[in-house]
This record gives C-alpha cells, structure tokens and sequence, in this order.
C-alpha cells in the first residue's frame, strides 16, 4: 500500500476541515466562557419542587433582567447557568426571588470571576499553548539533529509543528461553529483539553518519525518516499490501537460523564481523532513533500 502516493488527497481533506473553521473563527471567534469573560456560574437545586425546567427558569431571570448566556439540566436535578452577573447585591436579590416563586432553593455552585481576573486568565492561557508549542519545535529539532541523510532534524520539527498546529485549528474551529450556533462556550478546561491534545499529537508523531530515522539508517540505499511510506504502514497498526483505546474511554465519558466535563471530553475526542489523522497523513508525507520541495531549489 503507497499511502504517501496519496499525500495531495490526505493534504485537500484537512483543507476541507480546517478552513470552514478558520473562517468561523475569523467571523464569530469562540465563544468565551466565564473564565475569560467574566461572570456567574451558579448551579441551583430546587428543594421544594422538582420539576422546574431549564426553559422556565430562564423566562424568570429575564424577567429579572439577569443576562443569561446558557442554561442546562443536570443529571442531580438541578439547574447550572451562566450569567453576566458579577454584583453579589444582585445575584441575592435573584436568589430571594426565586425563593418566593419556586420554593426554598439550594446553591451547589456558585463562583464568581471578574473581568481582571479574566483577562490575565486569557493572556495566560495564550501564552501556556505558545511556550508548549516553541518548547516542542525545539526539542524535535534537537532530538533528531542526527538522523540519517537527506532529511535534518529541523524538517521534523517543523513537519511536527504543521500536524500540530492542524490539530488545534481543528478543535477550535469546530469549537467557534458549535459556539456560534449552540451557544457553547470554552473555559479553563477547554484550555487543558487543547494542551492535551498537544501532546497526545506530539506523542504518535513522533513514534511515526523515530520508525523513519531507524529505517533511514537500515535502507539507506533506498528512495526517501519508500522508507516514509513504509515507516508510516510500519506503525499504523499500533497508532490506531492506541488511538482508539482513548477514543472508547472518552465516547463513554462524554455519554455518561455529565454536564460539567462534556464539552471537555468532546474538545479531548475531536483532537485525537485529529491528531491520529494528521500524524499518519500529514505529518510523515509533509516530509516527503519538504524533501521534494528542497531538490527542485537545489535544482
């Protein structure tokens, strides 16, 4: 099987899936949580009655003139929401209203985080993935600075790069159309979620690339693309396996873990998928195209 014959194909699918989010992105950006935009997270339970729905209770917080961005059911009973509401005088005048309609309430979670606290969340945040993605290009480099003829240990870090940055524009920008259109929106664990997927992405490149510097030194008679190609059949076998062991684990998380770690177990699923996909048909024909590229110039 040539997969690396196919590489043009592989490089028009992640196209496809990428630019529809990068558009997103650049048109609606993500929708940003509580942590980066500051707010209220508040989690009621009603102990009184156990039939007030998401819908009812927020037809009451506008009428309240509470800004409410989302509302949800969970498994316990109770009712999470997210508001713009920052002013404790408020959020009690909310509660004791409440109390007067639907019957005595409990809080299970309340957290407030201002608009200061945000913004140093979200330079932070951006500047976690920056350090993590330098930090790789670096020791890619480094870690391969001996291989074999014709490649250097620079192509690599900058193949493993591409996969990776392909990876986090794939789960940030089915992030920005499902935030657009389904109000979801990203927090600090989306942030961890992207951190994750980081180097889950690094991890399988990297197996697929240390196969191709073994077999450059065993087959160093032959052409660049057959050693590729047979580096990436080679190891398919067991990125695949690996891959879908944490798929399993994260499809029953994201089904049965409730509310509050969903949208972090969809951003984790989405980018390994992403991540066994680019590994396998970006990474490792990336540096088949380099190689090429690098030729014609010498030319």
């Amino acid at each position: 099987m040539n997969l690396i014959k196919y590489r043009n194909i592989f490089y028009l699918f992640s196209l496809i899936i990428i630019i529809p989010g990068i558009i997103a992105l650049t048109a609606w950006n993500l929708k940003l949580g509580i942590d980066f935009s500051g707010g209220t997270l508040w989690e009621i339970k009603f102990e009184e009655r156990n039939s007030v729905s998401a819908q009812e209770l927020r037809d009451f917080l506008l009428l309240e003139n509470a800004d409410v961005s989302q509302i949800s059911s969970t498994n316990q009973n109770s009712i999470l929401l997210r508001t713009k509401v920052t002013d404790e005088s408020k959020i009690a005048e909310i509660k004791g209203q409440l109390n007067k309609s639907f019957g005595k309430t409990q809080d299970l979670r309340l957290e407030t985080v201002g608009p200061t606290i945000s913004k140093e969340l979200t330079q932070k945040a951006m500047l976690a993935v920056g350090a993590a993605i330098l930090g790789i290009v670096f020791y890619v480099t480094w870690a391969f600075r001996k291989v074999e003829k014709p490649v250097s240990g620079l192509s690599f870090g900058i193949c493993t790069i591409v996969a990776l940055v392909h990876d986090v524009i794939v789960v940030v920008g089915i992030f920005a159309i499902l935030g657009h259109y389904f109000q979801i929106e990203v927090d600090s664990l989306f942030i961890t979620a992207i951190l994750t997927v980081v180097g889950f992405s690094v991890h399988d490149t990297i197996v697929v690339f240390d196969r191709i510097r073994e077999n450059l030194k065993k087959y160093s008679g032959q052409p660049f693309e057959n050693i590729v190609n047979n580096s990436i059949l080679q190891t398919l076998t067991r990125s695949l396996n690996t891959s879908l062991t944490a798929v399993f684990v994260l499809l029953a998380l994201l089904i049965f873990g409730g509310e509050p770690i969903r949208y972090f177990v969809l951003a984790l699923l989405i980018g390994i998928i992403s991540g066994t996909y680019s590994s396998i048909f970006n990474a490792s024909p990336l540096l088949v195209t380099w190689q090429n590229f690098r030729k014609k110039i010498r030319k």
